[in-house]
């Protein structure tokens, strides 16, 4: 992905299956961060993407426990860093270990980490709230 792709979503479904075409690319060592307002779809985005990847539960955010861990054709790792405090609290959940292994790391709320993603991290952003179409910006970081 040398430049960005965009994409307007007028539904939830329409999120999720965006998602999912991500999640059929995805491989061992890839990160995903998800950058959006509350409420902008980032967990429908993560449902989509984790059933692209093989996973037949149900992703729900893992807020209170800041790390949720799925069995698809890889392991996914689903981080949400809505309630980390710091860069240090982040590294200390192992997150660069996580990036560095042989799953997909997805992380919600990355713009609270971003000096700790890799080069070629995939930033999906996600702009739009309510009733609101979104609009989904995938670009890799360099």
């Amino acid at each position: 992905m040398a430049a960005a792709t965009e994409l307007v979503s007028t539904s939830p479904e329409e999120t999720e299956a965006a998602g999912e075409r991500l999640g059929r690319t995805l491989g061992p060592g890839d990160v995903v961060a998800l950058v959006g307002e509350l409420g902008a779809g980032k967990t429908c985005f993560i449902q989509g993407l984790v059933r692209g990847l093989g996973v037949t539960t149900r992703a729900t955010s893992p807020t209170f426990v800041l790390i949720n861990q799925y069995r698809g054709r890889v392991p996914v790792y689903h981080v949400d860093a809505y309630r980390t405090e710091s860069l240090a609290e982040l590294q200390d959940l192992g997150l660069p270990e996580l990036f560095a292994g042989d799953g997909v790391t997805v992380v919600e709320w990355a713009d609270k980490l971003l000096p700790l993603l890799p080069p070629g991290t995939i930033e999906v952003t996600i702009a739009g709230l309510g009733d609101e179409p979104r609009t989904i910006t995938i670009r890799r970081l360099t």
